[in-house]
């Protein structure tokens, strides 16, 4: 039976064992953020175990030169990476002229919390030193999600004797690396800093870009909760900039040390106000004091929670899982900024680079979709909208033309940044993805006008890049796609992968369908669109003859799609026959041998049933999931989420609980370990999906919402709110009946268990 590494908790992460050598796991899960900056859940002191110091800004990335052993006509010439800060963090701490490390000290008891439903964490320590001098530290810090530049430390220290000499250095340190970089540089450099008695600013700029940052503090201190004035020195580093403060304590004296800081980014603001608004933030924030600064944070947590909360009765193991899940996702993402988008790692490692994958459109816009308002997920398909100049240069850069537009694996601005051939070039099927999530989101909101202006150019474009890949069999008589990677990164340079060509006949069927709707709906506009995409009959006709005569490989004997041109010639050994001492394989085996296997990493033909359910009966989705879960290993984030939603329509609903805990634990327990990394961001929309796309079996289409509701044995019954159509509901789900209530909006009329009703207020 496995065990939970954390106490199981309804609303809180807490670790109450102390290991030095598994921190680093721990920064992870400890991480904090509010959307536009974040950091790992490092310690303030010193700690000299391995750690990974992590302090980030959504948006602010350095081009970190491609590393590769040959170069091809159209390869990246960079990876953009977002950049590790200067970290304002750090509080170093001596003691008697010792300096303060937990590595380094005996610890007595040790609790650390992550307040899931206020924002917060706190940790508690009780140690000795290497004097046996016994010290009590409390630590409790947030991301503050109004105050979006600012973080909050309330740093305590108590000693049990009398002449305890205290030496505090609240600081930045500057020597700070990222851990990413493919050529061991520097991305920043420091362009001026000032320390100056309780303040502490370092001005960076970002290498290779027009990216300025400043990173700040501001302190002060308290003696048993009185504010003192202190005297402050300098030091002499060229790595810590702030100045040190000295106190004398005696028996159960408690000094306090209030820090706040954080960064301001050219992004956002004026480089020459970047001093300016240091001042005027963190003075006000020292003036508003810990205890209101918290509660102002608790409240607008709550906001969030009323919208994105799934509450689930019964199963504590699940309830802690899945509002870890959102916690996170909101604490990377917000939707307050239009101009920034998901990293797969969020703000708790950089892996990845924290740039954008099809992941955001294929995993995390449902989720934004559903519980936020309906501007969010169009800021994100307006990203890519407002990218795809640049998507029609990365499919120019492999010789595609015509106005075919292929968006990036990787990006943050639209140039393809990834650094691996069969993954940058190979691994096609992310145009879909961009699609799918423009038809979620016209399903969910009527916004047609997105469609007419912005969506159908996207559509148009994604099109042509199919009509440009595809080539004619003579041999087959079909249209085939060759040389791909689908979601299956465990197969390279394949041929007719069935995802990839099918993803491309449906794309072009539903562009032309679009195209349809929109010419029925307004005959004008339909004529422009044609008109300005130089659009003509012959090209859709074109069109028309790839979705009739496309490749889709298929077995009559196992009544399977079959994944790609010779997959059924593989050794098919079940994943359960591997030793358990080799899993993961991606960390146990040679890559040539991964690649001869039959082992799938992520849910690769069955993405394509969960994308494309309704052009399949469940007797043919029972048969492709029946042979392709057994080979599946699940070494990509992204494919429990999916296992388990299918799963559910096949009404498996114990298989599919079991996929929904793998998918949402997958970094509280670390099926992969490798939480050390970093936290699979983007898959935690996936379990968001397991559960309402999933249990609740909730979908939107010919224009109305249906839901087909299921339950898990052990769940007494589960419950969140949607944003559909301009409607907000609550859904209510138990063993014995579902409740829908209209919270918001008119009367809607829905398909609730093959059944049709009518929701008002």
């Amino acid at each position: 039976m496995l065990k939970h590494k954390y106490v199981l908790d309804p609303w809180s992460i807490i670790e109450n064992q102390y290991d030095s050598s598994n921190m680093i796991d721990s920064e992870s899960i400890f991480s904090l953020g509010n959307g536009k900056i974040g950091q790992r859940g490092n310690f303030e002191e010193d700690f000299s175990n391995n750690q990974t110091i992590g302090n980030y800004i959504s948006g602010i990335y350095y081009r970190d030169k491609t590393k590769v052993g040959w170069w091809k006509k159209g390869y990246p010439e960079y990876f953009a990476k977002m950049v590790n800060c200067p970290n304002w963090n750090k509080i170093r701490i001596s003691i008697n002229n010792t300096l303060l490390d937990l590595n380094k000290c005996e610890v007595l008891s040790y609790n650390r919390e992550l307040n899931m439903k206020e924002g917060w964490c706190e940790r508690k320590v009780l140690l000795k030193n290497d004097k046996s001098e016994k010290i009590e530290i409390q630590s409790k810090k947030f991301i503050s999600i109004k105050r979006e530049n600012l973080g909050v430390i309330n740093y305590k220290i108590k000693v049990f004797e009398n002449n305890v000499k205290v030496e505090v250095l609240p600081c930045i340190d500057v020597n700070i690396r990222n851990n990413d970089s493919n050529w061991n540089e520097p991305f920043l450099e420091t362009i001026e800093s000032l320390s100056k008695n309780n303040l502490g600013i370092v001005k960076s700029n970002i290498i290779n870009s027009n990216f300025e940052i400043s990173t700040f503090f501001k302190t002060e201190y308290l003696i048993n909760n009185k504010k003192i004035n202190s005297s402050y020195s300098q030091i002499e580093s060229k790595h810590l900039i702030g100045c040190k403060s000295k106190f004398l304590l005696n028996t159960d004296d408690e000094l306090t040390i209030f820090k706040v800081g954080g960064y301001v980014n050219s992004n956002d603001s004026n480089k020459n106000e970047f001093n300016n608004i240091i001042e005027k933030e963190s003075e006000n924030a020292l003036k508003t004091g810990f205890n209101e600064l918290c509660k102002e944070n608790i409240d607008e947590w709550s906001k969030v929670w009323e919208h994105s909360d799934v509450i689930i009765e019964g199963d504590i193991k699940s309830q802690q899982a899945i509002r870890f899940n959102i916690f996170h996702l909101n604490q990377t993402f917000n939707g307050n900024d239009p101009k920034l988008n998901i990293g797969p790692k969020g703000f708790t490692g950089e892996k990845y680079g924290g740039v954008t994958y099809w992941d955001t459109e294929a995993f995390c816009v449902p989720f934004y979709l559903g519980t936020k308002h309906s501007s969010v997920a169009k800021n994100l398909l307006n990203q890519r909208y407002n990218q795809l100049d640049n998507a029609i240069k990365n499919a120019k850069n492999i010789g595609l033309n015509h106005g075919a537009a292929l968006y990036p694996m990787v990006t943050v601005n639209g140039e393809e940044c990834h650094n691996e051939w069969e993954i940058t070039f190979e691994e096609i099927h992310r145009n879909a993805a961009i699609a799918q999530a423009i038809k979620k989101y016209i399903n969910f909101t009527n916004d047609h006008n997105f469609l007419d202006d912005e969506g159908i150019k996207i559509l148009i474009a994604i099109s042509r890049f199919w009509k440009e890949r595809v080539n004619y069999s003579k041999v087959l008589n079909k249209y085939v796609i060759l040389g791909v990677t689908g979601p299956n990164e465990y197969e390279n340079n394949v041929d007719n992968n069935w995802y990839t060509n099918y993803s491309a006949k449906w794309c072009l069927d539903y562009t032309i369908n679009q195209l349809s709707e929109i010419g029925n709906r307004n005959v004008k506009k339909h004529e422009s669109i044609i008109k300005e995409n130089n659009l003509n009959n012959k090209e859709i006709s074109n069109w028309k003859k790839i979705i009739k005569n496309i490749h889709l490989p298929y077995s009559k004997d196992l009544n399977i799609f079959i994944q790609n041109d010779g997959f059924l010639n593989k050794d098919l050994q079940p994943a359960n026959k591997i030793p358990h001492n080799q899993r993961p394989i991606n960390q146990n085996w040679s890559w040539d041998r991964i690649l001869r296997s039959p082992y799938i990493k992520q849910a690769d033909v069955l993405q394509g049933f969960y994308f494309f359910e309704d052009h399949f009966t469940k007797k043919e989705l029972q048969s492709n999931f029946d042979f392709y879960e057994q080979f599946t290993v699940h070494e990509s984030s992204l494919s429990a989420c999916v296992h388990s939603v299918l799963a559910s329509s096949i009404n498996d609903i114990e298989k599919a609980y079991e996929y929904f805990v793998r998918a949402s634990r997958l970094d509280l327990d670390d099926y992969n370990k490798e939480i050390k990394q970093g936290l699979h961001i983007t898959s935690m929309g996936g379990s968001w999906m397991s559960i309402v796309e999933g249990f609740a079996g909730v979908r939107v289409s010919n224009g109305k919402l249906s839901l087909n509701t299921k339950i898990p044995n052990n769940w007494e019954s589960y419950s969140f709110k949607l944003n559909v159509k301009n409607r907000k509901l609550s859904v209510l789900i138990t063993k014995q009946e579902t409740k829908i209530k209209l919270l918001q909006g008119k009367e809607i009329d829905i398909i609730l268990n093959n059944t049709e009703i009518t929701i008002n207020q």
